[in-house]
């Protein structure tokens, strides 16, 4: 007797597939409009002022983004696992301090910024032990430790401040010189943001952590590590603030105990502007660099077209109402259309 075998009927995309590559294009789109929204911005400026981006011009506007694209690279990691850290800016500071202090004694460049980055992932290690083991919020969590670090930092520096006259040569040259207009310190956060943006799409431990923030429940089920992922991300995070903080030192060559105060605010508003969904699971590094970029660009664009600083503020609360707005806006128009296409494939399924 001959057995036929029944046809199997080939879909063309699998709904996840789908709905991945959607969520991909949209987030993609974002960061497009936030690179235009920039390259109109500061082309509206030269025209306006002819000196703005000149050779020292775009070395500055580089050098002040550089600090805030490290600390939204990490942000951005653990924001795309559905959580936030409000430390940031505090760790910057201590980081930043200690790393000074040694430096003081005559210790070693490279010394110091690897304890800068020691100290920022021990901070990072505790804030994703309370958030992984402890199960407490996050926002809560790293608004307690923001608190308890600024606390240490202050009664740790009190009255004191490193100056330039303190740091070795060499350290503050790395914070101003470079090749061309490109500035060593641009460079180096460059690497970073290649590295841990080509971690996060290349490597199964990265593509987690956007299955982690895009459903926690059903990426328990698929078997991937909860805990350790977001242990991993928030590592990360402070290991750049660390980083960012020793950079901060050699960018500024000064600190002290405010140093890095109110900087969280500035770094999930660059993060949230850059595309980087503050519910988790999409955007990417890069558009957070982007948006960091953008910030940045904000403070030097308003003073060269004869406009107070004082606005940068008010701008940077617009822009992170603006990018959470579109964000609503998006995830429900990205949920109506994958609504469409699971009913269609029921249809064809049942057909």
């Amino acid at each position: 007797m001959t057995v036929t075998a029944t046809p199997v009927r080939e879909e063309a995309v699998p709904e996840p597939a789908a709905g991945r590559r959607l969520i991909d294009k949209v987030f993609k789109a974002r960061e497009l409009a936030v690179a235009a929204v920039l390259v109109v911005m500061l082309g509206a400026t030269q025209l306006s002022n002819t000196e703005f981006l000149s050779e020292q011009g775009i070395k500055d506007l580089l050098l002040n983004a550089t600090i805030l694209v490290l600390v939204a690279t990490g942000q951005a990691v653990v924001v795309i696992t559905r959580n936030v850290d409000l430390s940031v800016g505090s760790v910057l500071g201590i980081s930043a301090f200690a790393a000074g202090t040694y430096l003081q004694d005559g210790g070693s460049s490279l010394i110091a910024i690897l304890l800068a980055v020691a100290l920022g992932a021990l901070f990072g290690a505790l804030n994703g032990a309370l958030v992984s083991l402890g199960k407490v919020p996050a926002l809560v969590v790293t608004l307690g430790t923001l608190y308890i670090v600024r606390g240490i930092d202050s009664i740790w520096v009190g009255s004191q401040q490193i100056t330039a006259d303190d740091l070795p040569n060499g350290f503050v040259d790395f914070g101003h010189d470079g090749i061309w207009v490109v500035p060593y310190l641009a460079l180096l956060a460059l690497a970073v943001l290649a590295a841990v943006g080509y971690y996060l799409r290349s490597y199964r431990s990265g593509r987690e952590m956007y299955a982690l923030g895009s459903s926690p429940e059903a990426a328990t089920l698929a078997g991937v590590p909860v805990r350790k992922r977001i242990m991993t991300a928030y590592v990360l995070c402070g290991a750049l603030a660390g980083l960012a903080g020793a950079l901060y030192l050699a960018r500024f060559g000064n600190v002290d105990s405010a140093t890095g105060s109110g900087y969280e605010l500035t770094v999930v508003s660059a993060v949230v502007v850059g595309g980087v969904a503050f519910t988790g699971g999409s955007g990417s590094v890069y558009g957070a660099a982007l948006g960091a970029l953008l910030l940045t660009s904000i403070n030097s664009v308003l003073p060269a077209i004869g406009v107070s600083s004082v606005w940068v503020t008010a701008i940077n609360g617009i822009l992170l109402l603006l990018a959470i707005a579109v964000d609503r806006i998006l995830a429900l128009r990205v949920a109506a259309v994958l609504r469409k296409q699971a009913a269609q494939l029921r249809s064809a399924r049942h057909a």
